[in-house]
This record gives C-alpha cells, structure tokens and sequence, in this order.
C-alpha cells in the first residue's frame, strides 16, 4: 500500500509522535499484553509462559519497529517486521501445533495500539485540519504494517510447518501428542515409534528458560542430567519450541541431583511432575509438570527447579491470584513482610508439627533462639499461630513460592 507524503508539517507531528511511542507508559503496555492474551483463541499461548513471553516480546518489537521507522521516514509505509522476536514466536506456534488463527492477537494489538496512537495525535496539535491528515495517514501506516507483518509470519509458518512433517523430531512429536490427547495408538507402536517403554514408571519435566539470549544447548543439558539423576542413559525429549522441552524419564530422578546439575545451567528451570505409572502416568506426569511450570510464572517466582508433589497445594490456591493474594494478607498480616528467619522458623516449626526442639535442630540455631523467633511471629500475625496453623501454614507455602518470598 503506498499514499502521497503529508506535509512537512505533519511529517514533524508524526515524528515527535513517534517519539512518544517509544517510550510508551507501563500501563499502555501492561494493557496491551492483556488484550493480546486474553482471547479464548490465544488461551494455548497464555496458558504457557514461555510463549506468552514470546507475545509479549513481539507486541514491544511490533511498537518499536513502526515507531522507530516513522522516527526516521515519518509517514512512509512501514515494511513488515519480520525479525527475530516474532519470527522465532511463529516458529513456537507451529511446534505447539498452533495455526495462523493465533496471529489474531496481531489485529487486537493493532486495536490497543491506534487507540495509544490517537490519544498521542490529539496531544501534539489543536488544528483539526493537521489532526486528520496526521490520524489518516499514520493509521493507514499502521494497519499495513500490520497487513505485512501477518502475511510475513503466516508465510513462515507455513514454511515452517512444512519443515516439521519432515524428520524424526516431527515423528517423535506426533506420537507424543497423539498420547497426551489419549487418541487411539497402540502401546506397541507408540514405544517403537519413540524409543521408549511406556508400562514403566514415568517422571515429566517441562525445562525452559526465560532468558531470551540463553545459550539453548544448556535445556539439552539440563535434559540429559534429569536423566542421569533417574539412572538412565537418555530421556525421551520433545522440542515443545525453542526455548522449552518436554521431557520424559522412567523412575524418579533424584532432586538433590538435578539441583547440582542446575548450578552449572544458570539459564535453565525444571518443573516436574510426579512419578506414575504406564501410558496414563505419562500423561498425567506431563500435565502436572506443566501445572507447576504456569504456577511459578502466574507467581513470577524466581525458583529454578520445582516439583508437583510440593506445589500441588500452592497451584491449587493460587489459580486465582487476587483471591490467592487476599488470603495471604488477611492470614499473614505483618508475618508477610517479616525477615526471611521469621518465616522460616514458623515453616520449620509447623513442618516439624509443633516440635521445637526438632525445628531448631533442623534450622541448625538454639531452641530458645527458635522460641523468640515464634513469639515474634504471633506478635505479627492478626491471630495466634496456635489457633490457626494450617491457614498459617499455606500461606506460608505461597509466599516461600511467590517472586517476593
């Protein structure tokens, strides 16, 4: 699509409207995002953090890519970005087996988007005349750009998708969706097909990282190390997109070990699911490992390595943050914000059911150091620790899972 120029003057409005938009408000971004993610069509992505990172990325880049060229060239048609960023979030949509109805989220940006953009126009000129021609113009320029930026990314989906029907890793992520969606394949087949026993004892792991520059070959470690810490020689891996695997190992892969692995992976984070049995433990193993993964994002926590048998409680009372977050409060009061040794004591104590001599043992500090750090505690809390212990004690387990705990 191309337009005559606009004048030199409204050139200039666009350029330091440009400038504006480079610099956007947190909240026109943070509303962005929402919009982006809130659609039932986008619900796959959303519910996944590293993809959802991936939209957000691509809604900053998508910004910064139109403003940056009316910086340069105000009013002139914008080329598609077809960058990195959302080159690299298509390719993730067709591992996940996503089609070109997820690039929805594009025009409900473009929405969010004018709507910032208008109220930056009616902010640099009082002259209706300049207003309209300013407004005709860059809104033209925003949905081709929009327009380009779609058929970009479709091309390369499809051209991607055309890739992964090829090859051993496309086969390996047939079989394994073909299993999670309990389609009719028969144990035999799948466990030729994959390499791998499906009567046996299963763990998942869902490992990714959320560093964007990562080293990715680290979740190809990180892999390889689950399995030696469950005694096998090699897992059963599924490139769920670039920056995540899905991973499977018989038996229970020791924690203490996975941990030791991971402080030579600073990049990566593991979330596992619990040990079952046959082709069903499969399944439930993975969809709990991903519970615990979209539970570490939904709490922005910085933990690196998580397992399902210790979350489950959290996941389950987090589901809805605000409610999550007012419980927190109302049962903590002034215990949410004490020192981490108050906390942990409290943790410690009721972990240990009430045994103070085995909680200040295992805390490594004096039992009356231990009782101090208690009656600290039911100074802060709006009632007795005595009196409402389990209350006390979840909450204790969101926040010690929450980014600020």
């Amino acid at each position: 699509m191309s337009w005559d120029p606009p004048s030199p003057r409204v050139q200039e409005l666009i350029r330091r409207g440009a400038e504006i938009a480079l610099q956007p408000p947190q909240e026109w971004l943070d509303e962005l995002d929402q919009a982006t993610l809130s659609s039932a069509a986008m619900q796959p992505i959303a519910s996944d953090p590293v993809l959802a990172a991936g939209t957000r990325r691509t809604n900053r880049s998508n910004l910064v890519f139109w403003a940056a060229a009316n910086l340069r060239a105000p009013g002139v048609p914008v080329r598609a970005n077809d960058g990195e960023a959302p080159l690299g979030v298509a390719r993730d949509l067709v591992r996940r087996g996503l089609d070109e109805s997820s690039l929805d989220a594009y025009r409900i940006g473009q929405g969010v988007a004018e709507r910032f953009w208008t109220q930056i126009a009616c902010s640099l000129t009082t002259d209706t005349e300049e207003l309209r021609v300013l407004l005709d113009v860059s809104l033209r320029s925003i949905a081709a750009f929009v327009d380009a930026t779609v058929a970009a990314i479709s091309a390369r989906m499809r051209a991607e998708r055309g890739e992964l029907t090829r090859g051993t890793h496309a086969e390996r992520r047939e079989i394994v969706a073909l299993l999670l969606d309990g389609a009719p394949i028969t144990r035999v087949r799948a466990e030729t097909r994959l390499g791998h026993a499906l009567e046996r004892t299963h763990t998942a792991a869902v490992i990714w990282t959320d560093d964007p520059d990562a080293d990715l070959r680290q979740l190809d470690r990180a892999a390889d190390a689950l399995a030696a810490a469950a005694g096998e020689v090699r897992p059963l891996s599924v490139l769920a997109s670039a920056a995540t695997r899905w991973v499977w190992v018989h038996g229970r892969p020791d924690t203490g070990d996975v941990r030791a692995a991971l402080d030579q992976l600073p990049a990566v984070r593991i979330a596992l699911g619990p040990a079952a049995p046959g082709v069903d433990g499969f399944r439930r193993s993975h969809l709990d490992a991903l519970t615990t993964q979209q539970m570490l994002a939904r709490l922005t926590s910085v933990q690196r390595l998580a397992s399902h048998d210790e979350v489950e409680l959290v996941a389950l009372i987090t589901s809805a943050p605000d409610r999550a977050d007012r419980f927190v409060k109302r049962t903590l009061g002034g215990l949410e914000g004490a020192p981490s040794e108050i906390t942990e004591a409290v943790r410690t104590f009721l972990a240990e059911q009430g045994n103070s001599s085995k909680a200040a043992a295992r805390l490594f500090t004096h039992r009356n150091t231990l009782l101090r750090r208690l009656n600290r505690a039911d100074r802060l809390l709006p009632r007795p620790l005595a009196e409402h212990p389990l209350e006390v004690g979840v909450a204790l387990e969101v926040l010690r899972w929450r980014g600020d705990g």
